[in-house]
């Protein structure tokens, strides 16, 4: 006999644009805008069975989730996840946002690469002082490009490569073939970052993937090799790649660092070889229109008894997935 499927009755999301996007709400299905400062509006605790985690706002809302005794989902706005498992239990499903950011992550990706190979940066601080200063940079057309990562942001970064007729060669988790070519193996890594001009990391942060990219993949890239990092922080090892950028052989393109955000007297602050984003990947004008619509979608599946999307930690959905 199979498991019963999941109720779902009572969500909360934490603003009132997003309580408002989800009108008119599914039949069985109540919402309250809970924003973690205070009381969810109109509900108890108790009655809450899904919360949707704020988009930014550090980690004090986490300490808030304790009030909810009977959590089944922790639904996420970003597609990383990071953290969530473990501060909710092995007993609450969490997923992620994946696929929400992937356009607009991707696109800032090419933007990191193009700015920091054709010297936008530069020309930039060269403007500030009137000063005038044709260069001639390496491009991206030609250049041989390492994606580490082949998840939905991977794919979209893939596909915003191919019309600058690069040479790309992609990383996984594990070596295989897919719909559009080879991928792989991580442990393949040191010697295939021999090869490469642009590093790119776009890969969940889990235990297997924390420093990832560290002092010995950095030191297999040629002189003069670009990293993009639009990951997480702790994939590359910061230290490993201050030294590597401080001594000027390597550049860096970053939106996202480790710490978060750097201390104002770290090095790479002052490198001009170094392009620092403040964590903009999916902070685009695409995100409201988009997270609206995947919330739309994945309440629909609640109320319809159905499995929500994107679970990276299946909680109460396990016997289901078993009895499968």
């Amino acid at each position: 006999m199979s498991p019963e499927p999941q109720k779902i009755r009572t969500i909360t999301v934490p603003t009132a644009e997003l309580y408002e996007a989800l009108q008119p709400l599914p039949a069985g299905i109540s919402a309250a805008v809970w924003d973690f400062d205070g009381d969810p509006d109109g509900i108890e605790y108790a009655d809450i069975d899904a919360v949707v985690a704020p988009y930014t706002g550090g980690k004090a809302w986490q300490e808030s989730l304790v009030r909810v005794p009977n959590l089944k989902l922790l639904q996420a706005q970003t597609t990383g996840y990071d953290g969530l498992p473990e501060l909710v239990g092995e007993s609450t499903a969490v997923a992620s946002a994946a696929g929400v950011h992937a356009a607009a992550t991707a696109e800032l990706a090419l933007g990191l690469i193009l700015a920091s190979l054709r010297g936008i940066d530069a020309a930039v601080r060269d403007q500030l002082r009137a000063n005038w200063n044709p260069q001639r940079y390496p491009g991206l057309a030609d250049r041989r490009v390492l994606l580490v990562g082949v998840g939905g942001i991977g794919r979209e970064i893939a596909a915003r490569l191919e019309p600058f007729e690069v040479e790309l060669t992609r990383v996984g988790s594990t070596a295989r073939d897919d719909d559009a070519g080879h991928v792989h193996g991580v442990a393949e890594l040191p010697v295939l970052a021999a090869e490469a001009e642009v590093l790119v990391v776009i890969t969940p942060l889990n235990e297997k993937t924390r420093h990832l990219v560290d002092a010995k993949v950095l030191a297999a890239l040629p002189d003069g090799a670009l990293v993009v990092n639009v990951a997480r922080g702790p994939v590359v090892d910061t230290a490993a790649l201050t030294k590597e950028v401080t001594s000027g052989r390597l550049r860096a393109a970053l939106d996202v660092v480790d710490p978060e955000p750097l201390p104002a007297d770290h090095p790479l602050w002052n490198c001009t070889n170094a392009i620092i984003t403040p964590h903009n990947g999916g902070n685009s004008g695409a995100f409201t229109p988009r997270i609206q619509g995947f919330l739309r979608r994945q309440v629909q599946r609640l109320a319809d008894g159905r499995e929500p999307v994107n679970l990276v930690q299946a909680g109460p959905w396990k016997q289901s997935r078993d009895a499968d």
